[in-house]
């Protein structure tokens, strides 16, 4: 009887855990599935409850590269996000090693320090970085887009930390040994064992980095240097939207990063596991 119920219990746990998972995948993915409904449909269809367009506008994805130069678009956002990712990927890892193995007086309080502009709001430093850009004469460059995000970031050295800790000492003490600078034991030895937690930084910094949307709108005034957001806001008009030529927008937008996802997926998933960002 005990059992009976043991097993009745597990399963309905289970079935509530799985609901549970189905109800949240869904909010996330309905406005996926909404504006890729709307990108085929007609200018008049965009009310309709129904999902499925009575007759698919493929034509709507060809008018997106007439209206923009969207291409070039594309290319522009994937440098920046390509020069920004590996700035992080190096910089955070470098930090990283520095607070999770050197020995120097002040290290707690300088990370905890660093850790703390994690609750500046970007609106507070928008201002102060767009002087500082100004001064350098990068404002309506590729500069001011590469330059602020090439050198870490808080939660980025807080994650290659966590993960240096993990790496037993057997590693770096059987390097030193062996003749090994600090340089050759971070970069030759240990570095090689962070591949999860590099990828797990790379991803998010490039998804950052593709999504942003507040800092090229201070930055960039030019379609040739701008980024995929802004080319979105830009078609939307004062008066007048084309929805379905702004849904089929998003969609080719959100096609790089579905892409980057899937060839990192399982990297990037075993590192958010390792690294304690998984819920464990």
């Amino acid at each position: 009887m005990n059992a009976d119920k043991a097993i009745v219990r597990r399963t309905l746990r289970g079935v509530g855990i799985y609901a549970v998972l189905i109800g949240i995948a869904w909010c996330a993915l309905a406005p996926i599935l909404w504006a890729l409904s709307g990108s085929l449909k007609r200018e008049g269809e965009i009310a309709d409850r129904n999902l499925l367009p009575a007759s698919p506008q493929w034509s709507n994805y060809g008018k997106v590269f007439e209206l923009l130069p969207l291409w070039r678009m594309l290319l522009n956002t994937a440098v920046y996000a390509a020069c920004v990712t590996a700035g992080q990927v190096f910089f955070c890892s470098l930090a990283g090693y520095a607070f999770a193995r050197l020995r120097f007086r002040g290290r707690e309080v300088l990370f905890v320090a660093y850790l703390g502009t994690l609750m500046v709001p970007l609106t507070v430093t928008v201002i102060p970085q767009f002087l500082l850009m100004r001064a350098f004469g990068w404002v309506d460059t590729p500069w001011a887009m590469i330059v602020p995000g090439l050198f870490g970031s808080a939660f980025g050295t807080y994650l290659m930390r966590q993960f240096f800790y993990t790496l037993p000492m057997e590693l770096e003490e059987a390097a030193i040994l062996d003749g090994c600078s600090t340089w050759q034991v971070y970069w030759r030895v240990l570095l090689p064992h962070t591949r999860p937690a590099l990828m797990v930084l790379g991803v998010l910094t490039w998804i950052t980095v593709w999504n942003d949307f507040l800092w090229p709108l201070v930055m960039i005034q030019r379609n040739e240097i701008a980024t995929v957001t802004l080319g979105l806001v830009r078609l939307q008009g004062q008066y007048y939207t084309q929805w379905p030529i702004l849904m089929a927008t998003s969609i080719v937008i959100l096609l790089p990063l579905l892409v980057v996802y899937g060839i990192a997926q399982r990297a990037f998933i075993r590192g958010m596991a390792m690294s304690g960002l998984g819920g464990r």
